[in-house]
C-alpha cells in the first residue's frame, strides 16, 4: 500500500514522509484516530516505505521487490499482530484471513475482522501466547529488508498482556521497529503509551469521503456526496454503505424503539431473543449505532436542524421522537446503552440485559 492510495491525512503524509526522508525513525509509533480515519492504512503504507529499496518524494516507489511483498502482505520482515478469538490464539494462525481482509476493505473495523473470524460470542483479544510469539519473532535477524518491522493493529486488546511487551518496545533490537495502529487511547496501557511516539490522525471530511467512494467504488458525485454525509468521518462505513445500501442494525433499532414505546412484554420478549442471537460483537457494533441515532436526535432537539447523519426513514422517526423525548430523556437512554456495552464486555446474559433494557427504555419514554 501505498501514500497515494490512502484518503486523505495529507498532513500525516507529510509527517511520515519527512521522518523517511531524513532517517529519523522512532523504534515506536503508535498511530491514532477514529474508526476509519485510515490508521491502519497509514501504517501498512508507512511500513511499505521503510522496506522499499528506491524510495521517492511520494513515498514507496510501488515497483521494487520489497513493494511488490509488501502490497501483497507477505513481506518476511513485516510482521502483524491483531486481535484473534481463543484464550491461546496467535496472529501467525490467521495470516490468509487477515490478508484477506487487508485486501478487501483496510479501512474496516474490529467486528468486521472478528466476525470473519466467526468469533459469534467471542470477544477478540491480544493474548499471552502472542505476546511471547512477537518476542520470539524480533530475536530473530532481519531476513531481506532494512528492518525487521511489528505492526499491531488495535494495542487496546492487548490488555494486562501488554506489560510483557514493555522491554522489548523501549529497548528493541537494533533496526527494529513497532507500528502500532490504535483508536481509543483511553484503553491502551500508559506504560505503552508514554514508549510510542504518538502519530494523531483526523476525521475524515465529508469531500474526503465522496472523493475516495468516487475512487474506489465509481459512484457519481452526488451519491457519494451523500454516502460520505451518512457515514460521518468513518471510510469504512462509507464503503459498507455503498456495497450494502440497506443498513440492518438502522431496521433493527427503529423496530427495537417503536417495540420499546409500545412496550408489549411478548413482543419484546421475542425481540430480545432474536437479538441474542446475533453474537457480542455484532450487539456492541449495533449499541454503538444506536448511540449514533440519539447524538443526531440531540442535535435535533438543541439545534431544530434537520440537516442530520440520518437517513429519510431514521430521520423521520428521530423528529416524530422529538416530540415526546427531551434531554433528560435522551441523556438517560445514553446512559441505557452505554452501560450495556460495558456489561456485553462481561459476559453478561444478552437476554436478561435487553430484555431488562427494554423495559427500562419504555419507563423512560411513557414517565
Amino acid at each position: 500500500m501505498q501514500f497515494d492510495d490512502l484518503i486523505g491525512q495529507e498532513r500525516t503524509k507529510h509527517f511520515l514522509l519527512q521522518l523517511a526522508a531524513g532517517d529519523r525513525i522512532p523504534h515506536a509509533l503508535l498511530f491514532l484516530g477514529p474508526t476509519g480515519s485510515g490508521n491502519l492504512a497509514l501504517a501498512l503504507a508507512f511500513a511499505q516505505l521503510l522496506q522499499c529499496e528506491n524510495p521517492g518524494p511520494r513515498g514507496a516507489c510501488g515497483q521494487c521487490n520489497a513493494c511488490h511483498k509488501s502490497a501483497a502482505f507477505v513481506h518476511p520482515d513485516i510482521h502483524f499482530s491483531f486481535p484473534s478469538v481463543g484464550a491461546n490464539a496467535v496472529s501467525t494462525n490467521y495470516l490468509k484471513e487477515w490478508r484477506a481482509f487487508l485486501e478487501n476493505n483496510p479501512y474496516s473495523d474490529v467486528n468486521a475482522w472478528l466476525q470473519q473470524l466467526g468469533a459469534d460470542n467471542k470477544q477478540g483479544n491480544i493474548t499471552k501466547d502472542e505476546c511471547n510469539a512477537i518476542i520470539k519473532k524480533l530475536s530473530l535477524a532481519i531476513f531481506e529488508g532494512k528492518y525487521k518491522i511489528l505492526l499491531m493493529w488495535l494495542p487496546e486488546y492487548l490488555g494486562k498482556e501488554g506489560n510483557r511487551l514493555l522491554k522489548l518496545i523501549e529497548e528493541p533490537p537494533e533496526q527494529t521497529i513497532f507500528l502500532l495502529a490504535a483508536e481509543n487511547q483511553e484503553a491502551i496501557l500508559n506504560t505503552i503509551l508514554s514508549r510510542c511516539q504518538l502519530v494523531k490522525t483526523d476525521l475524515l471530511s465529508d469531500e474526503e469521503v465522496a472523493w475516495g467512494l468516487q475512487q474506489r467504488r465509481g459512484l457519481d458525485a452526488t451519491r457519494a456526496r451523500q454516502v460520505a454525509f451518512l457515514a460521518g468521518g468513518d471510510f469504512g462505513i462509507a464503503l459498507g454503505l455503498a456495497d450494502n445500501p440497506e443498513n440492518d442494525d438502522a431496521h433493527l433499532l427503529l423496530d427495537w424503539l417503536r417495540k420499546c414505546w409500545r412496550g408489549h412484554p411478548v413482543e419484546l420478549v421475542k425481540w430480545t431473543e432474536n437479538f441474542a442471537q446475533l453474537g457480542r460483537e455484532n450487539q456492541k457494533q449495533f449499541l454503538q449505532y444506536g448511540l449514533h441515532f440519539l447524538r443526531e436526535m440531540l442535535f435535533l432537539l438543541t439545534t431544530r436542524d434537520t440537516n442530520l447523519r440520518l437517513r429519510p426513514e431514521e430521520l423521520s422517526t428521530a423528529q416524530n421522537m422529538a416530540k415526546v423525548l427531551d434531554f433528560d430523556k435522551i441523556a438517560q437512554l445514553v446512559s441505557l446503552l452505554n452501560d450495556n456495552i460495558y456489561y456485553i464486555e462481561r459476559n453478561a446474559n444478552p437476554k436478561t440485559l435487553f430484555l431488562d433494557t427494554s423495559i427500562s427504555m419504555h419507563s423512560i419514554f411513557k414517565s
